[in-house]
């Protein structure tokens, strides 16, 4: 079982983010992960730097924790030949600790550069198209690509790692599990389903799974829920809307009835190990061998120690059961 730690991109500012890649590593994580967002969920949450810049940054003050990408939409706001470019030179600067998690996208994030925000269908064959781009621009040499809804004009990314980056694709549901199977090397989930692993599977699919568990540690469970509560909230809303919603003014109006009290049985909360275990077991018991620990607690820090003491071990000794 490989350990890793959200770096909760939305909450925390560029500077601290690397710093908790670097807490991150001295911990005993196995890879971070960074959100690739324009805008918060919430507006409490402060913050969206350039995921990038962050991971280019956290690259030369690490030496052998893995980082991703958790995940990049690569088709609206950013084009595939750039994604293939920034990929390529983190992998560069990172030495080959690096993961491509990429996914259709969340309006939130793309519809700011004006493009509009197409119907699902749409989005997963842009999505297809953006892959067949990246892996095509990583084999060298000059390329040129005419899809349906993306188009490549002789291009070339002149700086390529001698091994390309492993892509994790983000699934869903049987339609992106089929995407994952076909050209990507690896999946990326939020819930814990085991008809994910299923499908993914049953698509061809035998690449590394990995998954977010939502945590919030603090000295008491009503610090910890309050924390979850301000933090992640929008997590109960489910991806249907997630995916669809313009802004964070959206997301208070859709969040605005959820109370502290409703995200016990979603997150594991407070200083209690085994609850924080539990819920990390449900995405074990589900097929999922890279879980990536989610801090929505107060106390990054705390976070840490706690994962030291009492988390690791237990954490690593989880097996997956599908």
């Amino acid at each position: 079982m490989q350990i890793g730690y959200k770096l909760f991109a939305e909450a925390f500012s560029p500077q601290e983010l690397v710093r908790q890649t670097v807490r991150a590593e001295e911990a005993g994580f196995d890879f971070v992960e960074i959100s690739d967002h324009y805008h918060p969920w919430l507006e409490e949450q402060g913050h969206s730097p350039f995921a990038w810049s962050v991971l280019a940054a956290a690259a030369a003050r690490t030496e052998r924790i893995t980082i991703a990408t958790g995940v990049t939409c690569p088709f609206i706001r950013y084009h595939p030949a750039l994604v293939a470019q920034m990929a390529a030179t983190t992998a560069l600067l990172s030495e080959g600790r690096f993961v491509l998690g990429v996914g259709s996208g969340e309006r939130l994030n793309e519809h700011v550069v004006g493009y509009g925000w197409p119907a699902v269908r749409e989005r997963h064959e842009m999505f297809r198209e953006a892959l067949e781009i990246i892996r095509l621009l990583w084999s060298g040499g000059y390329h040129s690509y005419d899809g349906k809804h993306l188009t490549l004009e002789d291009a070339r990314v002149f700086d390529l790692p001698e091994t390309p980056p492993d892509i994790a694709v983000a699934i869903s549901g049987p339609a992106s599990a089929r995407i994952a199977a076909e050209l990507g090397d690896a999946i990326f989930a939020t819930e814990p389903k085991p008809e994910l692993v299923t499908a993914y599977r049953d698509a061809g699919g035998s690449g590394p799974r990995y998954a977010e568990v939502p945590l919030s540690w603090a000295a008491d469970d009503d610090t910890a829920l309050a924390s979850a509560h301000e933090k992640f909230r929008f997590g109960l809303t489910g991806w249907k809307v997630q995916s669809e919603l313009p802004n964070p003014v959206n997301f208070a109006a859709a969040t605005s009835f959820i109370r502290p009290d409703d995200l016990r049985d979603t997150f594991g909360y407070g200083p209690d190990a085994d609850r924080h275990l539990a819920a990390a077991r449900q995405f074990a018991d589900a097929g999922f061998d890279h879980l990536a620990l989610v801090n929505a607690g107060p106390d990054p820090d705390g976070f840490f120690d706690f994962f030291e003491g009492e988390l690791a071990g237990p954490l690593r000794d989880l097996s997956t059961t599908s």
